[in-house]
């Protein structure tokens, strides 16, 4: 059985979606690692396989604990010119397979006008395949006839090396006539077969015309009204109890570090007294996943144990260096936690989850960037995959990225995932955005995710010192019954009293909440918006009707005016909140509070950031 990933035109952007479709099929069969029953195959060009890094990328992915497939045939179809530039101005290297060598691959140099010793490469290349379970490489030497496309005249940039082609006999005619002259074939056996070949292509050619005549049925995703938001998500206390437990039943044999060991005991306790951080939250959703059979996935830079330090998912003995995956041992049944520090890329690595979401569907598969804003490094694959496969191509993915993100005065390159990025590639329900602020509704989002039966992919911005705020914890009954709240309304002030109530979205809320216990304030509400995309108007009209005619609406945000949320808010929010105001008979206007428009995310100063936090 053979199946063609979809392709976009951004050249080797595929290679990684490849490997990971390849992997899931793989973990699928679950051989352990022992063999590799589905073998990737990948068709590069020549320019784009020394000059598209994504490559390099995916090769040295190929021999990683997390990544491995067994061995990729590479076939490279190297015509000697990329669109119109030559080999001199493509590469440095001598050939241009030459970046494989990093992985110390075989590389088969064969000629394209000798079918008979392309052939004998091919299976030579595949027998090391399964021999070594490594990536091999063919070089297909051949050339282009014609130009890249038909309005293409390759003559103007090539004149020399389309003169020599010019006079070439193609490889039909050089290996019929070497058949014919060994004897082999007649010459009328070679009239009839490719005879035969040309009344295949037209009968192909005649269905594709047949089929494309039908018009096409544009992919527009469902309807915003059929969001289901409401899926229930809580888990038992017993389960619960369980998870915790994990944290701190360890074998005999493993030696923890003795700093983390108080960090585990204090996870299982807060079960107990009500104080579960985002960490526990987290690993009691991935836990409860996998004791109802779903497999989750996560990989990622240092996600093993966290970039913030504050997941440990693999705990490490400290005298051996074994390792121990506690969320591993909860049930005989439960379903298996894969967790990989990945290799130290963005592009591959995402689009190797992405791939592997696609064949798992049944899999909470998530991707973790170190710092919310290393997903610049992926943006090719956000936009061609992530964003817009289900509109090219009818192509359903549950992958979930999680995103650090947060102005805290680490500067302008740690601080903002770019939610504004997302948002603007937000439409047709083709994606969920959340930046959640309770580790009870991040955990029932996380398995809002899996039991979801409509699959699109997750976008969640989490959070940086909200991972140890004491304000942020969650009781342990906010586990226990409801689902993921995209709206959370304000319920410490009395809504007659209010004159101004603040929609934001993320930590900022918590700073905000501080400054008005602070002073005192108790005319302002402070509502919470969780869930970004698809933006949850009834939920926000509901709890904004609670509030009197004459109240003021503040959009308030830490990123700058023309990042974060607020741009799409400003395009997506007004008109529904006219209807809200409308029926209160007040004024429509919504009030922007931010940073000053800026072309970084942030300040580098700490000092110059704490005081604008402050203001």
């Amino acid at each position: 059985k053979v199946s063609l990933a979809a392709n976009p035109s951004h050249l080797e952007t595929v290679d990684p979606v490849v490997e990971g479709i390849a992997r899931a099929k793989q973990d699928i069969l679950d051989f352990g690692g022992t063999t590799f029953p589905v073998l990737p195959i990948q068709i590069h060009g020549d320019a784009a396989f020394a000059g598209q890094g994504v490559v390099a990328e995916t090769l040295n992915m190929s021999q990683l604990r997390g990544y491995r497939t067994g061995g990729t045939v590479h076939v490279v179809v190297n015509n000697q010119v990329g669109f119109t530039a030559a080999p001199a101005s493509s590469r440095s290297s001598m050939y241009c397979t030459d970046v494989a060598r990093m992985i110390e691959a075989p590389i088969f140099h064969v000629n394209g006008d000798d079918p008979e010793a392309v052939v004998r490469v091919a299976r030579l290349a595949f027998e090391f395949r399964q021999q070594f379970h490594k990536d091999v490489v063919i070089d297909l030497i051949c050339y282009r006839r014609r130009g890249h496309n038909e309005a293409d005249n390759p003559s103007f940039t090539q004149p020399l090396m389309y003169d020599l082609i010019d006079k070439k006999r193609s490889v039909r005619k050089l290996y019929t006539e070497a058949l014919i002259g060994r004897g082999d074939i007649t010459m009328e056996e070679a009239e009839q077969a490719l005879q035969d070949f040309q009344g295949q292509l037209e009968k192909v050619f005649a269905e594709v015309r047949e089929a494309t005549a039908a018009p096409a049925q544009a992919a527009t995703g469902r309807p915003q009204a059929d969001f289901p938001v409401s899926i229930q998500t809580g888990i038992s206390a017993e389960t619960v109890k369980r998870i915790a437990a994990s944290q701190v039943n360890l074998p005999d044999w493993l030696t923890v570090h003795p700093r983390l060991l108080p960090q585990l005991q204090r996870r299982a306790a807060s079960v107990e007294d009500d104080t579960i951080d985002w960490a526990t939250g987290e690993a009691l959703a991935i836990g409860s996943l996998l004791m109802e059979g779903h497999p989750v996935r996560l990989a990622g830079q240092d996600s093993r144990r966290g970039t913030f330090g504050q997941r440990h998912a693999v705990l490490i003995d400290r005298n051996t260096g074994e390792d121990y995956t506690p969320l591993m041992h909860l049930t005989e049944d439960q379903a298996r936690f894969t967790v990989y520090d990945s290799l130290l890329s963005e592009y591959a690595a995402m689009g190797f989850e992405y791939g592997y979401s696609l064949t798992r569907p049944n899999a909470l598969v998530m991707w973790e960037a170190q710092f919310g804003d290393f997903v610049n490094g992926a943006q090719t694959m956000v936009d061609e995959y992530i964003a817009s496969a289900e509109q090219k191509w009818g192509q359903h993915s549950g992958v979930t990225l999680l995103l650090p993100h947060g102005m805290e005065g680490q500067g302008p390159d740690h601080s903002s995932a770019r939610p504004e990025r997302f948002l603007a590639l937000c439409a047709q329900d083709n994606m969920t955005v959340a930046m959640p602020t309770l580790p009870s509704n991040y955990f029932h989002l996380l398995r809002w995710q899996a039991h979801n039966p409509h699959h699109k992919p997750l976008i969640v911005f989490t959070p940086k010192s909200m991972l140890r705020l004491k304000a942020a914890a969650s009781a342990t009954a906010e586990f226990l019954t409801g689902g993921f709240r995209p709206v959370i309304g304000d319920s410490t002030v009395d809504p007659a009293q209010v004159r101004k109530v603040v929609i934001t979205s993320g930590k900022f809320y918590y700073d905000l909440e501080a400054a008005r216990t602070e002073r005192g304030v108790t005319d302002t509400a402070i509502v919470r918006v969780e869930r970004l995309y698809p933006l949850p108007v009834a939920e926000l009209q509901e709890e904004l009707a609670r509030y009197g005619e004459d109240v003021q609406f503040v959009w308030a945000q830490e990123e700058p005016a023309n990042q974060g949320a607020w741009p799409f808010i400003a395009m997506n929010l007004v008109d529904h909140l006219q209807v809200v105001i409308g029926r209160t008979g007040g004024n429509a206007r919504l009030r922007r509070v931010a940073r000053p428009a800026s072309s970084a995310p942030a300040v580098g100063s700490a000092k110059r950031h704490a005081a604008e936090q402050q203001a």
